[in-house]
């Protein structure tokens, strides 16, 4: 059996620095789930998004923060449509999601992290990663200006609410979304982004050298207030350090806050969790590292430039 590979999902067939096998699976879950339906709003998305990580959209800088990058929006994406696929499978007289909503899961997960990169104009900031406290507003802001743009019109406030499931600047219950169907697609859309990142082979070493780079810019290692300044992550090693603890913390909101939606992971994988299972590994590696030290992250990240997605 060959091990996983640094660049490929849980299931080690989905190259995910890759948009365009990534774009293929989705497309492929959706066929089987809708046959003959068309998926324009979505085969634009992954146009766009691709072009936007590499610079090559109107307005936009290309995307410069390490961890928030490319892959990592692949990763997302592709775990969201497994959830959507495991729930439109194991539906027990609740509500489909259907063509509709099935694409603006999608999209949502594409774009969730738009917030991160910086327009041609932007003079405030030297790297995107000092948007990380409101990333998620302004990317709602972008989704209200482009859903429109694909012939989702309907679907502009929902797409912007949406996309706080990812999030901190709202709680869970008090985003605006009140239709249960979209309630959780949004739920599951939080569960992606967590099992996702969380499973990812490299997942450590992206902490230790990537995310936490990013938390100083965006002032999420050390808070300041009127008392003074505190330290949350004293350094990338810290990071790793601290991810057994943070763990547990995604777990109470994976369960509790967004109502165990990443069980339906397991459905789409015929009743196994991989997500859970790679995750899981990572904080047992983590508490290891702990113990006996940092050299033990051998793992390369892959390359952080954008791949196409034709």
């Amino acid at each position: 059996m060959q091990s996983r590979r640094n660049d490929f999902d849980v299931t080690n067939r989905i190259q995910t620095t890759d948009a365009s096998a990534v774009r293929r699976e989705i497309a492929r879950l959706f066929r089987l789930l809708y046959p003959g339906a068309a998926h324009v709003a979505m085969d634009r998305a992954f146009d766009d998004i691709a072009k936007l990580y590499a610079g090559d959209y109107p307005g936009y800088c290309a995307c410069d923060t390490g961890y928030h990058n490319l892959q990592h929006v692949m990763d997302v994406t592709l775990a969201m449509a497994r959830l959507m696929d495991g729930y439109e499978r194991s539906r027990n007289g609740t509500p489909a999601f259907g063509v509709r909503f099935f694409q603006l899961g999608v999209i949502t997960a594409l774009f969730h992290d738009i917030g991160y990169l910086r327009q041609t104009t932007d003079t405030s900031a030297k790297n995107g990663a000092e948007y990380t406290l409101s990333h998620v507003s302004r990317g709602a802001e972008f989704l209200r200006r482009y859903v429109p743009e694909i012939g989702l019109g309907d679907c502009v406030e929902a797409a912007a609410e949406l996309i706080h499931f990812t999030g901190f600047e709202k709680r869970v219950a008090e985003i605006l979304v009140q239709d249960p169907v979209l309630r959780m697609l949004g739920s599951l859309l939080g569960s992606a982004d967590i099992i996702a990142q969380m499973s990812d082979r490299c997942y450590l070493e992206k902490c230790r050298d990537r995310l936490y780079t990013e938390f100083v810019a965006g002032g999420i290692a050390i808070k300041k207030s009127a008392d003074g300044e505190q330290v949350v992550f004293e350094s990338g090693d810290d990071l790793v350090n601290k991810t057994p603890a943070f763990f547990e913390s995604a777990v109470n909101r994976l369960e509790y806050d967004l109502g165990g939606a990443y069980n339906y992971a397991a459905t789409h994988f015929g009743g196994f969790n991989l997500y859970m299972h790679a995750a899981t590994k990572n904080v047992h590696f983590a508490k290891e590292i702990g113990i006996n030290g940092s050299h033990l992250l051998r793992r390369a990240p892959p390359s952080l430039q954008p791949l196409n997605s034709g």
